[in-house]
């Protein structure tokens, strides 16, 4: 397979506003705002050497352009979710056949697993997995059996704070797990863990090289990345973040095919 830097992503739903809610208080949203803030992510990544993709719409369906709920890949394998909430369930059908297509090996999660993509974070062959939310044990059983001979480990992690792992952290270029410590239930879980001043300054979407996409709503935290050393590229997902969204729950980056 030809290497290069892919992203696939899925337009919002025009219903964007209904979606599902855990630990915030609804707010209204804006679809025609989010729509620009989308378009706006897209560029980004354009604009820094990614190739885009989009998945087919689902417009049924309110919380679609959280893309990466549906599928996890590693290497060449994708492995197709069964999302915590029944009403995302009918994500990952349509996403199914884009990862087929681009040559990944397809597996899935089979009922009664369930399995979040945004419950899973990947870094130098460790795979963390949150456990509590929207993943459950047996979801973490068949997905670490996926990976098995792919991953060097697969870690559980207890989970109640947030919505999905990656909604408390994410990883830096050199392997730093960051996240707010109000979200967080276990930091020692991490070899290494840098705690950030704001809520939305712990997702990051590494670009390459030590360029990190992330929020304009962590400023702070934002200069505190570029004092290590970081380029920082920020956007505005004002309305997602209302839906407990971050800049990861917008793509699913693939390396390597």
């Amino acid at each position: 397979m030809r290497s290069r830097r892919l992203a696939l992503v899925r337009r919002p739903s025009p219903r964007m506003a209904e979606g599902l809610l855990t630990h915030l208080e609804r707010q209204p949203v804006d679809a025609n705002l989010a729509l620009q803030q989308w378009e706006s992510y897209v560029a980004a990544l354009q604009e820094n050497d990614w190739e885009v993709r989009e998945a087919p719409p689902a417009p049924e369906c309110p919380d679609s352009a959280f893309i990466e709920d549906t599928v996890v890949v590693y290497g060449d394998l994708a492995v197709m979710t069964r999302p915590g909430a029944p009403e995302r369930q009918p994500e990952p059908v349509e996403v199914e056949p884009v990862l087929r297509d681009l040559g990944y090996r397809i597996e899935r999660i089979e009922d009664p697993g369930t399995l979040d993509g945004g419950d899973v974070l990947k870094h130098n062959g460790t795979v963390w997995v949150g456990i509590g939310g929207r993943t459950s044990w047996d979801g973490f059983d068949q997905f670490a059996t996926h990976l098995r001979g792919l991953a060097d480990e697969v870690v559980p992690v207890p989970l109640s704070l947030v919505l999905h792992l990656k909604s408390a952290v994410t990883a830096l270029p050199d392997g730093t797990v960051v996240g707010h410590p109000d979200f967080v239930d276990d930091s020692s879980v991490y070899p290494s863990f840098l705690a950030v001043p704001e809520e939305h300054g712990g997702h990051v979407v590494l670009l390459g090289d030590n360029r990190v996409l992330m929020s304009t709503s962590a400023p702070r935290t934002a200069e505190l990345y570029r004092e290590r050393g970081l380029d920082v590229v920020a956007v505005d997902i004002s309305e997602y973040e209302k839906l407990e969204g971050c800049v990861t729950c917008l793509s699913v980056r693939l390396r390597g095919i």
